[in-house]
């Protein structure tokens, strides 16, 4: 087990009855992402936790493949689908780097609260490039902490945050949407609730 395993077995219980932050533009970010979904879709989420936004979104695709590298939070989450009986979400124990999936093979793909805890946010970036159809759709939701820096060194000195989060990035919402256009997206919105707050980003795929 790695680091960042562990760590998100551990804190999968508390992070699973923690409330939304700001449950005012989470609402908005879930009634964007369906004005892009059809009951004809195939998705794919990374770094799905325990499951929330897949399940609110299961109704309006076709089906959902989730993925999370912790079995803590996946053994949460499907005890959740389990008591709800949905029947389209297929949850696996992987990371971006190690999931394979045809080119082409999604119309969605969502990576909500999670590029800024990847080694490599580009080569994921361009991996869901890859998987996605022509046309298709990257919707994230990233702490983009460039933007957010006196906040990071406020949290920085307690016990350095690396050592709190096993990996955690720095990058501004400027230079997420460059690597973005970079892999070869068009950045058909976004959208910043405030000042310190998470970049939401549609992103698509050239026909």
């Amino acid at each position: 087990m790695n680091k960042s395993e562990k760590f998100w077995n551990k804190i999968a219980p508390r992070y699973s009855r923690q409330a939304i932050a700001d449950e005012a533009s989470y609402q908005k970010k879930l009634k964007k992402t369906r004005e892009y979904l059809n009951v004809d879709m195939d998705m794919f989420e990374f770094g799905c936790g325990t499951g929330t936004t897949a399940i609110i979104h299961a109704p309006y695709v076709k089906h959902i493949h989730a993925i999370d590298l912790s079995p803590k939070m996946l053994e949460i989450v499907q005890g959740k689908v389990d008591k709800e009986n949905i029947n389209n979400i297929t949850f696996e124990q992987s990371t971006i780097d190690e999931f394979n999936a045809p080119d082409n093979s999604f119309d969605v793909v969502l990576g909500m609260s999670i590029l800024h805890l990847l080694e490599n946010k580009e080569e994921a970036v361009a991996k869901v490039y890859k998987m996605l159809k022509s046309g298709g759709i990257f919707i994230s939701s990233t702490a983009c902490l460039g933007d957010m820096m006196f906040l990071f060194k406020l949290i920085a000195p307690h016990g350095k945050i690396t050592s709190l989060i096993p990996i955690i990035r720095v990058f501004s919402k400027n230079e997420l949407v460059e690597s973005l256009m970079d892999i070869g997206f068009s950045i058909d919105y976004q959208w910043k609730p405030g000042k310190n707050k998470a970049a939401f980003i549609v992103a698509k795929k050239p026909v």
